[in-house]
């Protein structure tokens, strides 16, 4: 690869918020960004575990703060916009990584649990993308600047997994709205992908990691083993980049091959 081509992995005086960057693959892809040259906001709803992650961050090198935010609060994140923008000048990467999990079976799902879950992984997205793209959509209208949105996705949303249902059904939804904003931005530069991660060991996902369903999934899975959280970092890297910029709507899948296997 040309020296041109790796500058395009670049994204010095970039600024870039996570949101979900205080957990295990959130936090990977912010140090993926931090490591281009991207300065970063951490955001998350713990105060604590955020102020550790973006001290680990700096610690790697990277030039990271933390900001508190609900993002299912539509408040919360417009206050968060017009801090970072206040603070730092200029939002370019939005990563929509906050995520829960359950394994409660179907018919025995409350409402208690279906809101939490739709709230986090469903609208928070959605209030994400209408509040961080009113400023990239003003800012491209006003100086032709684009912008690059990064929805973290899952393999539940692409094949039914048992197990999952509440998840996989928010999911497909996050998956579906990113094709819709690209459709909707795409002529202003703003770009929406998702980054659809397989199987990768987290907080959120231990609970159905069973050891009869770690066999099945790595039976399935043709690089035989689940994926490292720094695995996912290529992928960020392109969709957030230049070098991507002409990739939007699309669902990059890093999987180990999981979804090339039928039988």
């Amino acid at each position: 690869m040309s020296t041109n081509a790796l500058a395009g992995f670049r994204l010095d005086n970039q600024v870039a918020v996570v949101i979900g960057g205080t957990g295990v693959l959130g936090g990977r892809m912010a140090a993926a960004l931090a490591g281009a040259g991207a300065r970063i906001v951490v955001v998350g709803r713990d105060a604590t575990k955020g102020e550790d992650a973006a001290a680990q961050l700096r610690e790697e090198g990277g030039d990271v703060q933390f900001a508190p935010c609900d993002a299912s609060d539509r408040a919360e994140l417009r206050a968060l916009v017009d801090s970072v923008v206040a603070s730092h000048g200029r939002i370019d990467v939005l990563v929509n990584g906050a995520g829960v999990n359950s394994t409660t079976p179907f018919l025995d799902i409350d409402n208690d649990e279906l809101e939490r879950i739709v709230a986090i992984n469903q609208l928070s997205v959605v209030r994400s993308c209408q509040e961080f793209g009113r400023y990239f959509v003003a800012r491209a209208e006003a100086d032709g600047v684009g912008a690059s949105i990064i929805n973290v996705g899952s393999a539940s949303a692409l094949v039914p997994l048992s197990r999952v249902f509440t998840y996989s059904m928010t999911k497909a939804a996050v998956h579906n709205l990113t094709k819709n904003l690209a459709r909707e931005w795409g002529s202003l530069g703003i770009r929406c992908n998702v980054l659809v991660p397989g199987f990768f060991p987290a907080e959120q996902n231990r609970a159905v990691l069973t050891p009869e369903r770690v066999t099945s999934i790595i039976g399935h899975t043709p690089l035989g083993r689940f994926g490292e959280a720094d695995e996912l970092a290529g992928a960020t890297l392109l969709l957030a980049s230049d070098a991507g910029r002409f990739i939007t709507g699309t669902e990059l899948i890093v999987d180990g091959g999981f979804h090339a296997m039928t039988i």
